[in-house]
């Protein structure tokens, strides 16, 4: 068992801290796709919010619901997503008005933070990959240093430059995803306060009918 164990590791140095660097950069594209990618979805979500609220709370006073859900079908923003399924069960009272918005705000979040994990994942680990690679780097430089006879050479110089490159690429990896990570995350949470902000204006005005 050890002897395999010992086999498989020196299979492991042998090749090198070369294939921790592509996956480092495998993993900084992928990032930086999904970074894009969620950035497009976010800013095409987008809408002015007072101006709908504007538009919404006069058509809520006047109990006109179908007026309000045209207004809020040509917004393309979650929050209007979250105030219409409140509507669509505007006449069955509060309580189930609330329950539908709950609902969708729960969806609405999903649908937000898709593929954030993977850059939550690569800002927690990139590091850790950088540190594997300077680990396989370092034991071959003391290979490097015991075929030398303990003179520095160039094999030696090489194996320590690759061993730290590749912790340097594993924090300029996670970097960026820790950032675009947490700020995606503070656009969704200020996305579904400005939602649950909607509706409360919404069962404010279905409890007043009710009393």
């Amino acid at each position: 068992m050890n002897l395999d164990l010992n086999v498989q590791l020196s299979n492991l140095t042998d090749l090198g801290a070369g294939w921790v660097m592509w996956v480092l950069i495998g993993l900084s594209v992928v990032s930086i796709a999904i970074m894009v990618e969620r950035t497009i979805v976010l800013l095409r979500s987008g809408d002015d919010i007072k101006q709908l609220r504007a538009a919404i709370l006069p058509r809520l006073f006047a109990r006109d619901y179908a007026g309000a859900s045209d207004v809020l079908a040509g917004s393309r923003s979650y929050e209007a997503r979250v105030l219409a399924a409140g509507l669509e069960a505007a006449h069955d009272g509060p309580a189930a008005a609330e329950q539908r918005m709950a609902g969708a705000s729960t969806l609405a979040r999903l649908a937000m933070e898709q593929r954030l994990a993977f850059l939550g994942t690569v800002g927690s680990n990139a590091p850790f990959v950088g540190l594997l690679g300077t680990v396989i780097g370092i034991v071959r430089s003391f290979a490097a240093l015991d075929a030398s006879g303990g003179r520095v050479s160039a094999s030696l110089m090489s194996e320590v430059g690759e061993a730290l490159i590749a912790t340097a690429v594993g924090i300029l990896v996670a970097i960026p995803a820790v950032a675009a990570f947490n700020a995606f995350q503070r656009v969704i949470k200020g996305r579904l306060s400005r939602a649950d902000a909607l509706s409360r204006e919404l069962l404010a005005q279905l409890s007043s009918v009710r009393a």
